[in-house]
């Protein structure tokens, strides 16, 4: 969708005119018989503000229907009560660590196995399906590596078994990724992030692409009642208006970081799939729509945590924090923040060392960002030598 047909999405107040949506601050709707309503009887089951949200994020998505939820884990939790004791999972090995701890700690005691693999190679997927897997999960790209797998030739090895795919959207967005005109099923959001685009709320998101998995997982909603509350819903269609906008300055200026950083003497490696050298860039290239994100991760040198902990409590403009996809600049060092939970073997074994540090650029100036960065690389590293881009 381009950016008017975005804005445009979102409806005026049809009885007022109020051209924003409103918040419907309610907990349940009067009706004119048992059974006789609006549209909306209860406010778990539904609301006025969360179905204007709901319905945009299904067009940004080109999907069937949309649905909120109270948190990102909420709306994994969702799609994950779609299978039963003895299902399959084939997951993406560089995942996030919340989801990680879900799938190992709660659905495993559940009877749900789940099998993990580099899914950049399309053949590690094929040779990790069986007859028992019901869902294939992936990120692209991931969390914190940003590794991107080529959706479309992961979904037709889902259909060839039957399965569902699911695909974490998150780090792409909308803007840059349409995972269902890929053959996605399902696709994930933490609107916490780059839809919210603020940090000022928790949001998770789902979109289905079939009248089918729309009807399931609106029962599912309906009946463990994890859903978004009305203002936060107002909140993220406020931050779905200049979503467009926002995203690609914020592209644009991970690419000018990441460029930087992989010029410095004491960096090791950089994450960034918009590099020609990111061993994903051609898959990126094609199925993100030449934009490739705000977040940027790279590794020291000096591969322990206590280099990392001194250049990420030595920046300026980039905050230490959990969380990304704001107009601020964050950043974490995954290994004791965002992936804390995974153990450290297989951590390491995903790519996620003990000194990578992930960056999520916001709006700022390039140019500030990197004067931070490059103070920071100075006080870490005094005998080092600054080259600049």
């Amino acid at each position: 969708m381009s950016a008017t047909k975005i804005i445009h999405s979102i409806p005026s107040d049809p009885l007022t005119g109020a051209i924003s949506v409103p918040v419907y601050q309610t907990s349940t709707f009067i009706q004119e018989a048992p059974g006789v309503n609006k549209g909306f009887d209860y406010a778990r089951s539904n609301n006025p503000t969360r179905k204007v949200l709901e319905d945009v994020v299904a067009q940004l998505e080109a999907g069937h229907s949309g649905f909120a939820f109270a948190t990102g884990l909420a709306a994994i939790d969702a799609v994950l009560k779609l299978l039963s004791a003895g299902d399959e999972i084939v997951a993406v090995d560089d995942i996030y660590g919340g989801a990680y701890r879900l799938f190992t700690h709660v659905y495993e005691k559940l009877g749900v196995s789940v099998r993990y693999v580099d899914t950049t190679d399309v053949d590690n997927v094929a040779e990790a399906v069986t007859s028992k897997t019901n869902l294939i999960w992936i990120e692209s790209p991931t969390n914190p590596t940003l590794k991107v797998s080529d959706i479309e030739a992961i979904a037709t090895i889902a259909k060839s078994v039957n399965a569902l795919l699911v695909v974490d959207n998150t780090f792409a967005s909308p803007i840059a990724q349409k995972p269902i005109e890929l053959g996605a099923d399902i696709v994930i959001h933490s609107g916490t992030k780059y839809i919210g685009g603020h940090s000022d709320l928790v949001a998770g998101l789902v979109i289905t692409k079939t009248v089918t998995l729309s009807e399931k997982l609106k029962f599912i909603q309906n009946a463990s009642g994890g859903i978004l509350g009305p203002w936060d819903c107002f909140l993220t269609i406020r931050g779905i208006e200049t979503l467009d906008i926002r995203y690609k300055k914020q592209c644009e200026n991970a690419l000018k970081v990441a460029l930087f950083l992989k010029e410095q003497e004491a960096v090791q490696e950089v994450f960034y799939p918009g590099l020609t050298s990111h061993k994903n860039h051609e898959i990126a290239k094609k199925q993100q729509s030449g934009l490739y994100g705000g977040i940027v991760s790279f590794t020291l040198k000096e591969d322990t945590q206590e280099g990392a902990n001194r250049f990420v409590t030595n920046t300026n403009y980039f905050k230490l924090a959990e969380s990304l996809g704001g107009v601020k600049s964050l950043l974490c060092h995954p290994a004791q923040m965002t992936h804390a939970s995974i153990p450290r073997d297989i951590r390491l074994k995903a790519g996620i060392k003990d000194s990578l540090i992930r960056l999520s650029c916001g709006i700022e100036q390039a140019e500030d960002l990197i004067e931070d960065l490059s103070t920071t690389l100075q006080i870490c590293n005094p005998a080092k030598e600054l080259l600049f881009v």
